[in-house]
């Protein structure tokens, strides 16, 4: 396994949640130090759908937020390592993170992909995606903001797209094209990676944010 490099300076990207005490709103222009959309991805693992999308859209920022700060740590490294100035990871918990410290209505998209299934029935209340990761990503989305979701576990995707449906601001999209990858990096994530090599299936879909930004009665 990959080990974070302690001599690589990644502190131009990676944020130490201890010196942003509290729950105040995370301010995005403070953060990245300029104005522009902000892209948020969920789960960031070792950082590849970060670096490939800040790569692409220079003009976009990007958050991720990894709960295992090894990993968030590696997806700096790998941040930092391609140059990159748009892109920050937080290490710690999504949902707080979500519910608490996101500026309503102040991202262009969210991005989840392969989050821990949690396999065994009685730890399945640890994952991720629920009601109220739901309701926090949709006040957090500007109108038109777009959710985009993948997983290879097909009992997930049908949670995930039961949740995200009950729920009637969002309206399902057709999630975007992937294309056949000429380098190993061209791939959503790590894990898609693998899995599309094993070839395992991978569920995807994306949804729109509609109405406006307000609680679900």
């Amino acid at each position: 396994m990959t080990r974070p490099r302690a001599d690589l300076d990644v502190s131009s990207v990676f944020l130490d949640p201890a010196a942003f005490p509290g729950d105040d709103p995370l301010s995005w222009n403070a953060l990245f130090g300029d104005d522009g959309p902000v892209v948020l991805e969920i789960g960031s693992g070792k950082g590849l759908f970060l670096a490939n999308a800040a790569q692409a859209r220079p003009d976009h920022r990007f958050f991720g937020i990894e709960i295992a700060k090894k990993y968030a740590r590696l997806a700096a490294e790998r941040v930092v390592k391609a140059g990159l100035s748009n892109v920050r990871l937080w290490p710690g918990d999504a949902g707080h993170l979500m519910a608490k410290r996101v500026v309503p209505g102040s991202l262009r998209e969210v991005h989840v992909y392969f989050p821990d299934p949690w396999w065994k029935k009685r730890h399945r209340k640890r994952r991720v995606f629920n009601e109220k990761l739901v309701d926090s990503i949709a006040k957090a989305l500007t109108p038109g903001g777009e959710l985009h979701v993948a997983t290879d576990v097909e009992e997930y995707f049908g949670v995930i797209r039961e949740l995200v449906g009950a729920d009637t601001r969002f309206t399902e999209i057709d999630p975007p094209a992937l294309g056949d990858p000429e380098h190993d990096h061209d791939y959503l994530t790590n894990f898609e990676r693998k899995y599309r090599i094993e070839g395992r299936p991978v569920y995807r879909s994306s949804y729109r944010l509609q109405e406006a930004v307000t609680a679900v009665s």
